[in-house]
């Protein structure tokens, strides 16, 4: 009898996995493990939102496997030492597991090779299972990564995609493998009231009902933050439980330009990838350095203080503040006016913002919520890095009748239409009656700040 350890990490699905796909057509027996990750806990990554999210893809995971006949083992420890133990408790001659992008996934996976090859097995790594194509399948010439998204979606939308895998019928695992208990939502406290559903059911469902009503008009209506047409699958597409390459393929069947706006983001998404695996240090590190002196978290306290509760005084950035804590999510024109204020208004350090989104965000994905960061602070790959968005501006444009600030700043329910976007400019009697504070900060002293900062005064 062959054995294969399946060793899951952000690929949490039965449908269209390339690793399981593998393991299941290629060995008698598989073991579908999944190691908490002692590593990640210790590191902080391994937030409240993102554990009860996780919980729920777990949970779901192992059903999918039961209803095949297999079931998911889980173990808790150093992630190579797990694997390692699980083959040779097995007699497993290999492991198979997506390819990650992080530094630490890059670590890891070397680590895992060494560890396994001294042993006398072989490591797989499938690098079609977290992004629609592997990082390096498209390369400029002269350099290992697209650092401008424009070429970069170019030639991507020239390569033909591997097909979409079926789940298995049926997944046999060997007798007596013990398991750690499946983790449960109810195991943790303190996650955002809102906060979504995990798992691969919940975000087949999802899709399928937002292919139906939301594809149409994702083109037209993405960037309406009342109206909520986006798709909202960021968090199933960091854990794993829907495949990007499935999407996209999908999507083009579907058709049109609603459809088109979808693959773009899509591939987004891959860029990023394909940047962070090339440059890993970005996640910490300018990709582009423009020499700033930011603001610490020291000498601008109470300022970001009030930024990350949702009180700065300008009603869109607070309000997707807000929705953040609330949901543990937030629409992408919100993350990027929020990320502006904060770099560019503000002119604090990126990385502040970027750590206080990790802390709440479901999604929270080194590649994409780093470097979109960078892009923002204009220290990534954006090619106006000093572009600077006025969040009255963009208020008016995107919640031009003031309801998405109306849903999340309740006490300013009582100004109808635009006016929620100014309060600042009512009448001083009228004014008073709304407990909401004065700006931060004026917008053209940030702006002229920023400038100063950078050298285009």
């Amino acid at each position: 009898m062959t054995v294969s350890v399946v060793l899951f990490t952000s690929d949490l699905r039965v449908h269209d996995n390339p690793t399981l796909h593998a393991a299941v057509g290629g060995a008698d027996e598989v073991v579908p493990l999944f190691v908490l990750d002692k590593a990640i806990v210790s590191a902080g990554f391994a937030t409240p939102n993102r554990r009860a999210f996780l919980a729920d893809c777990l949970t779901d995971l192992d059903a999918g496997l039961r209803a095949r006949g297999g079931r998911l083992v889980v173990r808790t420890g150093d992630v190579v030492d797990t694997v390692c133990e699980v083959a040779s408790e097995v007699g497993a001659g290999e492991v198979r597991t997506a390819g990650g992008v992080s530094r630490y996934a890059q670590r890891r996976e070397e680590r895992l090779r060494i560890a396994l090859e001294s042993d006398g097995r072989r490591l797989h790594v499938h690098d079609a299972t977290l992004t629609a194509l592997p990082p390096g399948a498209v390369t400029p010439a002269g350099s290992d990564h697209f650092a401008v998204f424009t070429p970069y979606f170019r030639h991507w939308s020239q390569e033909r995609l591997r097909d979409v895998l079926a789940a298995p019928r049926t997944v046999r695992v060997p007798a007596g493998v013990g398991s750690d208990r499946v983790p449960a939502r109810a195991d943790t406290s303190g996650i955002s009231e809102g906060l979504a559903e995990g798992g691969e059911s919940a975000g087949r469902k999802r899709f399928a009902a937002w292919k139906r009503g939301g594809l149409a008009t994702y083109e037209s209506g993405h960037d309406d933050m009342a109206g909520d047409v986006t798709s909202r699958l960021s968090p199933h597409l960091h854990f794993g439980t829907l495949s990007p390459t499935e999407l996209v393929q999908r999507a083009r069947r579907a058709g049109g330009g609603g459809a088109d706006a979808f693959v773009r983001q899509l591939c987004w998404r891959d860029f990023h990838h394909q940047v962070l695996a090339a440059r890993p240090d970005a996640s910490s590190a300018d990709y582009r350095t423009k020499n700033d002196r930011w603001r610490s978290a020291e000498s601008a306290g109470e300022e970001i203080e009030a930024w990350k509760a949702g009180r700065t005084g300008y009603p869109v950035v607070d309000a997707a503040m807000r929705q953040l804590l609330h949901e543990g999510w937030m629409h992408n024109r919100g993350r990027l006016l929020t990320a502006s204020f904060l770099t560019k208004t503000l002119y604090v350090d990126w990385r502040i913002g970027a750590r206080h989104f990790l802390e709440l965000l479901v999604d929270g994905d080194v590649a994409n919520n780093q470097l979109n960061w960078q892009w923002m602070a204009g220290t990534g790959t954006d090619s106006r890095p000093n572009r600077v968005l006025n969040p009255v501006i963009q208020g008016k444009r995107y919640d031009p009748d003031g309801r998405y600030v109306r849903r999340w700043v309740p006490e300013l329910s009582g100004l109808a239409g635009a006016a929620v976007h100014e309060p600042w400019k009512l009448p001083a009697r009228e004014r008073a009656r709304y407990d909401y504070p004065d700006p931060l900060v004026e917008l053209a002293e940030g702006r002229d700040r920023f400038q100063r900062a950078r050298g285009k005064d």
